[in-house]
């Protein structure tokens, strides 16, 4: 499926159940996450994207220019086209509320349309990197984020990981953060965590 501007996978619940974005991480495609999130909520409305943006065949939701180094003016454009994408799917199935789950590239490009947009009542943010201060939005009193992350993950040092939970939680949100002490991959506290917040 090609049409609201992503190559997406959709599962379609019943209108008036929850709609649940997943995101991949680099390199992923829609069948990353699609059937985590079909275990995680099978009543809801699943939606996979694949992201716009090939690097070196890769595929990913904007544009860097090195590791860790955004290419913001990407960044801007990724976060207005899929924040259309959301909001569009979400009002065509009629949610009754808005989650999502991203990994790594996908959870930076969640956390930046939350930022920027709010939309989502609950994110689950696998490993986010958000190399600056993002913009203060009262309109993200109320969600609810869980941040999961490993204490040595060379892509996403974990002070950056803090900075970023601190600051959800200076914008009103429950923020929850689930740590393991490896580097970038997922490890099962992770997924007990992820599925306790979903569930909850």
């Amino acid at each position: 499926m090609a049409d609201h501007g992503y190559v997406h996978k959709l599962k379609a619940g019943e209108p008036g159940n929850p709609i649940f974005f997943v995101f991949h991480g680099t390199g992923g495609d829609e069948n990353q996450f699609f059937t985590f999130g079909t275990q995680l909520l099978p009543e809801a409305t699943i939606v996979s994207p694949r992201g716009d943006v090939s690097e070196h065949g890769a595929a990913r939701f904007f544009k860097r220019t090195g590791e860790g180094v955004y290419d913001m003016g990407d960044l801007s454009r990724a976060t207005k086209k899929m924040a259309e994408f959301v909001r569009s799917l979400a009002g065509e199935h009629e949610a009754s509320e808005v989650i999502g789950l991203g990994y790594s590239n996908g959870a930076n490009i969640l956390a930046n349309v939350l930022i920027e947009n709010g939309l989502f009542d609950k994110a689950v943010l696998m490993h986010p990197l958000i190399p600056f201060r993002p913009r203060d939005n009262a309109a993200l009193a109320g969600r609810h984020v869980l941040i999961t992350a490993g204490e040595r993950d060379p892509i996403c040092p974990a002070p950056q990981t803090q900075a970023l939970a601190d600051y959800f939680k200076a914008q009103g949100t429950a923020t929850e953060i689930e740590w393991h002490a490896g580097g970038h991959d997922i490890r099962q506290n992770e997924i007990s965590a992820i599925e306790r917040f979903i569930k909850g």
